[in-house]
């Protein structure tokens, strides 16, 4: 029998998707706002935790990890045909060859950097989201929510910032930004969390969907496993 998806899950994978990608090129600009240095991804990554959140609650980890690998393919696939890009000739009468290749033709230690700390920090965020619905029986979202935010958001600025950034931003800087990124995304979770509770009380009420994740493997390689 053909699985099938229900249309609140589709558009929510389609959003996690594209926020990815956006954070994923938005992370080339190191901005400062108030004195704070933040890289420009803040504005939409952690938007993509708040979705792995409402899908892990909703429909439970399996789909959750169905989500995340899709996110991990879509990120590689524009990363690689932004090299491609940036390999190709440009036209001589083109003037943006130099602005174009500094946003996608992103380092390998780049690229490795956003696609390791994207998995581990995305894994970690569903998997906490999971096992706190179960052991308290689904109550508490908001907690829930805000620990398995801030679980998978420290492992990805942990993993990011070194990889990408070490050796060439002196590392008290460094660490700075790290402890920055951590709360100020935290943080945006906290804020928005009204809207992600009513979004989350929305989808199932229309979606007559509330995973338990009992007696499932969190294997992650699982992929079919949904």
């Amino acid at each position: 029998m053909k699985q099938k998806v229900s249309v609140p899950f589709m558009l929510l994978g389609i959003l996690f998707n594209v926020c990815l990608i956006a954070a994923n090129l938005l992370e080339t600009k190191v901005i400062q706002v108030f004195g704070i240095t933040v890289t420009a991804g803040l504005l939409v990554f952690p938007i993509s935790y708040i979705i792995n959140d409402c899908i892990a609650e909703v429909w439970g980890f399996r789909k959750a990890r169905l989500i995340i690998w899709s996110g991990f393919a879509m990120n590689f696939f524009v990363v690689m045909l932004g090299l491609i890009a940036v390999a190709l000739p440009a036209a001589p009468f083109w003037e943006g060859e130099a602005h174009f290749n500094f946003v996608f033709g992103m380092a390998p230690r780049i690229v490795v950097a956003s696609l390791t700390a994207f998995l581990v920090g995305s894994f970690l965020n569903a998997y906490v989201m999971s096992r706190m619905k179960v052991a308290s029986g689904g109550r508490h979202f908001s907690a829930r929510a805000i620990w398995s935010t801030i679980v998978g958001e420290t492992a990805d600025s942990l993993i990011f910032f070194p990889v990408a950034f070490g050796g060439i931003i002196a590392w008290p800087e460094l660490l700075l930004m790290m402890c920055i990124q951590i709360v100020l995304k935290s943080l945006y979770e906290v804020l928005i969390l009204p809207v992600t509770i009513r979004v989350v009380v929305a989808i199932k009420r229309i979606d007559g969907s509330d995973v338990y994740d009992e007696g499932i493997s969190y294997n992650v390689l699982k992929i079919k496993d949904i």
